[in-house]
């Protein structure tokens, strides 16, 4: 445990955005160095630019695989991109969108311009799908997650909506690295601009379609007449100007209390290991926020991509993953009619057992995945599970 664990970043904690800029532009990974190759875990190809793990060609090769992928599999619907608010979300995304215009694929950017979260860009995927059965939409999420400030991610989601499974992502890598090792000569690209300015690139507020559908799944007018005070902390992370559209939009008794966004984060307190990351159920991370539990009845913050959340109470404080997750499995499935007998709850191998007691307590299957939110997505989407959650929040 590092002593300055839960104090806030000092700046010789802060990553230099220069030079993490200029190593994703400069450096060039050597795809003979197995730390320098395309590798995706849990959800995405994830590093840093200073070791040159996640570097322009990188995301060149990534794109042009997803291209191929897609084509080879019969997706020819638009895709859409979302990012989050790390450093090298930004130059990643015009990257790929070089790559995508190039290869003539329909790609679809945040009308303002703005911040998407996963979830953000998973709805879209689904509504975009619904009913159809030709012309299916995917995406892309440019995010590390959690990760810290010097860290890139990129993730690639197909048709059902979830991060890609193990074949998908084994076929991308694979085809990735083989293009890294061809020195990128079989990479379609054109410049920025002229990306922006095909007829293939078009704006989606993805914001409006999201927060507007919440009503499909949460009773807001409940939530809006109970009156229960609601803290928001985006944690400098995409969901920022999303808190602020659910207030405008539902009228409900809800503070955003930090609407800071620095690529630094020098405004995040350290993590048990003294990096700065924004892990939102570490209570070193969220130390912020439970120093101000008792403003509000309950309040929540974000990860970078906004598809964790850590609940903080007045009498609790930042609140076991597990505790909520059974809580919230117990209500969907006592109060929420029409789920199939034979519906089934998932939860990661690692999370407790108390969920395990929860799910016999309501005659329910327990299917346990490894961690991962992708080994959810078969069974979210057939209906053989109606509830997925994992021990880090999310």
């Amino acid at each position: 445990m590092d002593p300055r664990a839960g104090q806030p970043a000092e700046p010789r904690d802060l990553v230099d955005l220069d030079a993490l800029l200029t190593a994703y532009d400069e450096i060039e990974p050597d795809p003979t160095v197995a730390e320098q190759r395309v590798a995706f875990g849990t959800s995405g190809h994830r590093g840093s630019s200073l070791d040159a793990a996640f570097n322009r060609n990188h995301i060149l090769a990534i794109t042009q695989a997803i291209c191929e992928y897609r084509a080879d599999q019969g997706t020819d619907g638009p895709l859409f991109i979302g990012a989050d608010t790390h450093a090298l979300s930004a130059p990643a995304t015009a990257t790929a969108l070089e790559v995508l215009a190039a290869n003539g694929v329909t790609v679809l950017l945040d009308s303002h311009a703005g911040y998407t979260p996963t979830p953000s860009v998973s709805h879209a995927i689904l509504a975009a799908n619904r009913g159809r059965t030709s012309g299916l939409a995917d995406g892309i999420v440019v995010t590390p997650s959690h990760n810290p400030p010097r860290d890139g991610g990129f993730k690639y989601n197909p048709p059902n909506g979830g991060p890609a499974d193990s074949d998908a992502t084994g076929w991308i890598a694979d085809r990735a690295n083989e293009l890294l090792e061809g020195s990128l000569r079989e990479i379609r690209r054109v410049s920025e601009a002229e990306a922006r300015a095909a007829e293939t690139t078009g704006r989606f507020d993805f914001t409006a379609g999201y927060v507007d559908d919440l009503a499909g799944v949460l009773d807001m007018d409940a939530i809006r007449e109970a009156g229960v005070h609601i803290g928001a902390d985006p944690l400098g992370g995409a969901s920022v100007g999303y808190w602020a559209a659910i207030l405008d939009r539902w009228d409900l008794d809800l503070r955003v209390v930090n609407l800071r966004v620095d690529p630094q984060w020098s405004f995040m307190t350290l993590d048990w290991d003294g990096k700065i990351r924004m892990d939102c159920s570490s209570p070193y991370a969220m130390a912020s926020l439970v120093s101000r539990a008792s403003e509000f009845a309950i309040a929540t913050g974000n990860d970078a991509d906004a598809d964790r959340h850590g609940i903080v109470t007045p009498d609790a404080g930042l609140m076991n993953p597990n505790h909520y997750l059974a809580v919230a499995i117990d209500y969907l499935y006592r109060h929420r009619g029409g789920w199939p007998d034979a519906t089934g709850v998932g939860k990661t191998l690692v999370s407790s057992s108390m969920i395990d007691r929860v799910v016999a307590n309501l005659g329910r299957r327990l299917v346990e995945v490894p961690v991962g939110f992708k080994w959810f997505v078969p069974g979210l989407i057939d209906g053989s599970i109606g509830f997925g959650g994992e021990e880090s929040a999310g």
